[in-house]
C-alpha cells in the first residue's frame, strides 16, 4: 500500500496520528450511540482543521482515532479542541446517562492524559537508511 500524499499550498504531506481517549476514571461511561455522537463531532473539529478522522472506533471507557493531519495545526492544541467538543456535546445530549457516572455540571467526560502515536508508511529503519543513502555518491 502507497502512502497517499495531500497537497496545501506550499507542501506536500502525510501526517498520520494514532490518538486514544480514555474515560475520566476509566468508567464506562460511553454507549455506542454516544461514540456515533463523537465521530460526528470529530469529523467537524477536524474538517474545521483541515484534517481528516480516517477511522474512529472504541469501547465503553476509551476511544481510539486515527487522523489524517494538516501539518498547519498544533497537535496538543487539536487534541484538546477534540477532547472539549466532544466532551461538552455528549454532557449535553446524554445528561442522565453520564450523571450515572460523574456528578456535577461541569464534570469531565474525558481524563486528562492522552496518548498519540505517529505512524505512517515506512518503519523509522527504512527511512534512516535511505536518509543516509541520499549522498548520491559523494564521499
Amino acid at each position: 500500500m502507497s502512502t497517499q500524499l495531500r497537497k496545501a499550498s506550499h507542501s506536500v504531506f502525510s501526517i498520520n496520528l494514532h490518538i486514544v481517549f480514555v474515560t475520566k476514571y476509566r468508567r464506562k461511561v460511553l454507549t455506542q450511540a454516544m461514540i456515533e455522537d463523537a465521530k460526528l463531532v470529530f469529523q467537524r473539529v477536524l474538517e474545521a482543521n483541515q484534517s481528516l478522522l480516517t477511522n474512529c472506533q472504541g469501547e465503553s471507557d476509551h476511544l481510539h482515532l486515527l487522523i489524517d493531519l494538516h501539518p498547519d495545526n498544533n497537535i496538543s492544541h487539536l487534541v484538546s479542541s477534540l477532547k472539549s467538543a466532544s466532551s461538552r456535546i455528549i454532557r449535553k445530549k446524554y445528561p442522565q446517562e453520564i450523571a450515572k457516572f460523574y456528578g456535577g455540571k461541569n464534570a469531565k467526560l474525558w481524563h486528562d492524559s492522552k496518548c498519540i502515536i505517529s505512524c505512517g508508511g515506512a518503519p523509522l529503519e527504512v527511512i534512516k537508511q535511505y536518509i543516509d543513502n541520499q549522498s548520491g555518491g559523494r564521499e
